[in-house]
């Protein structure tokens, strides 16, 4: 089941990413000759009008297939009004650019779903309270309900430790709810440094509380699922930029970059979660793949965004060697990082270690 999740994931998309240079493609009125999920071999195939739809061996990827995109196309003509290489820049590089904006929009599109269908969260019920701690010392006990702080309403868990981390050293006033009574509570976070995801220190405001473990079904109304599925998929992809920086950086260790078997392994684990986890998942690694994509490296979209940036500028294409060169250099980083991912999910498969 692990393979077919994970064969549905990458399916998924693959297709979007495929279908939005597709589309705009045929909106831009240039013949599309082949349509394929996967590269390698055909599995499957069929032609329908001009264009040949087929699912290839190798389910890593895939491609759309324009008349003219190659230089070794024969273009007659009356083909030269809808091949690739005869349409204006700006054309071109919407149809380039339609692959990794699917990809964004189609996350959005899941996690508005998500919101809508309702997602499972922490009640703000104290589950556990460290002795000696500002908790403590104000008095909070297990089973206490935050209802409020600093006169912001509170439903979950999350919205109160949000408030709370923001505020080290600063006196807090909350409402806590105790045996169908309200009662005001004052006291004041310490300032602790502690790991964020990337690992380095930052100061937060902690009170000294536990979660109780309690949850509920939180569903939003379509304005507000609306406005929540954009506000993650923007925050995930200002998260996936800020990674592949910390990654230069060396703040993140390299062996946390995974390839298909962590994503197959993963696809799994999500799945076995339910139905939300798994497209939440599906979600994160589209908007990954959409904002990878347009990294300005040879090869990928970026790169051909990057060349059509130039030609603007230059009012004429980069000769075909320095494209060719350009190429190669792109496809060798590509194949160096598959291959160290390939290296990291083995590593990890023989040691049974997870991503640091």
């Amino acid at each position: 089941m692990t393979f077919i999740y994970a064969l549905v994931l990458l399916g998924i998309l693959i297709f979007v990413h495929e279908l939005g240079h597709f589309l705009f493609a045929k909106l831009a009125n240039v013949k599309v000759l082949k349509f394929s999920l996967g590269f390698g071999p055909k599995v499957l195939g069929r032609k329908f009008g001009e264009t040949e739809y087929q699912i290839s061996a190798v389910p890593l990827g895939g491609y759309v297939k324009m008349l003219g995109e190659e230089s070794g196309d024969e273009i007659t003509d009356e083909d030269r009004l809808r091949a690739y290489n005869f349409q204006p820049v700006w054309k071109r590089v919407l149809i380039v650019l339609a692959g990794p904006v699917f990809n964004i929009l189609s996350a959005a599109v899941i996690f508005i779903m998500i919101f809508m269908s309702g997602v499972p969260a922490l009640l703000p019920e104290v589950g556990e309270v460290v002795p000696g701690s500002p908790a403590a010392s104000a008095g909070l006990t297990k089973g206490d309900n935050i209802v409020e702080v600093n006169g912001v309403p509170i439903r979950r868990w999350d919205e109160m430790t949000e408030i709370i981390h923001k505020n080290p050293g600063v006196k807090i006033d909350a409402k806590v709810k105790r045996d169908g009574r309200i009662l005001d509570v004052s006291l004041t976070p310490e300032r602790k440094d502690v790991p964020d995801i990337f690992g380095e220190k930052k100061e937060v405001g902690l009170i000294g509380i536990k979660p109780s473990g309690g949850t509920f079904t939180e569903k939003e109304s379509p304005v507000g699922a609306l406005r929540l599925g954009v506000e993650r998929t923007w925050d995930i992809s200002v998260l996936t930029i800020v990674s592949i920086v910390k990654l230069i950086q060396r703040v993140i260790p390299a062996e946390t970059i995974g390839g298909p078997i962590l994503i197959f392994q993963m696809a799994g684990q999500q799945a076995s979660y339910g139905a939300v986890s798994f497209f939440s998942f599906l979600a994160i690694i589209s908007i990954n793949l959409g904002v990878l994509n347009l990294l300005p490296i040879p090869m990928l979209d970026g790169g051909h965004i990057m060349f059509l940036s130039i030609e603007a500028v230059r009012r004429k294409p980069l000769s075909e060697k320095v494209i060719m060169i350009a190429q190669r250099t792109g496809l060798a980083i590509i194949i160096t990082l598959m291959v160290f991912a390939f290296y990291n999910d083995i590593m990890r498969l023989i040691t049974g270690k997870m991503m640091p």
